[in-house]
């Protein structure tokens, strides 16, 4: 029987080379994650966004894909055409909050 997804995904994060590419990747994931639960909570699809925003469709599928990096302008854009607005923080990293413990 062939392995799931998450069960490979797993096993590769055991790398250490793998886990830090695989983690510095997690902001794309987030702003992908943010964009398509926004779409999600207000129940509309890429095309009816692109409307409302003036953005390609085709545009907004690549940010949803991971094929695209957005600039905070478009960022800006879309969240305005889901009636919300972007929120962005600086966290200490993890190995930061380690050293000061």
């Amino acid at each position: 029987m062939a392995k799931s997804f998450r069960t490979t995904l797993d096993e590769q994060l055991n790398d250490p080379d793998f886990k830090k590419e695989y983690d510095a990747l997690e902001p794309e994931y987030q702003v992908i994650r943010a964009l398509l639960s926004g779409r999600k909570e207000k129940n509309i699809t890429q095309k009816q966004l692109s409307e409302r925003t003036g953005i390609n469709q085709a545009d907004i599928s690549k940010i949803e894909k991971g094929n695209a990096n957005p600039s905070l302008r478009t960022l800006q854009r879309l969240a305005s055409g889901m009636d919300m607005s972007v929120k962005i923080e600086f966290v200490a990293n993890q190995q930061s909050q380690l050293r000061n413990a």
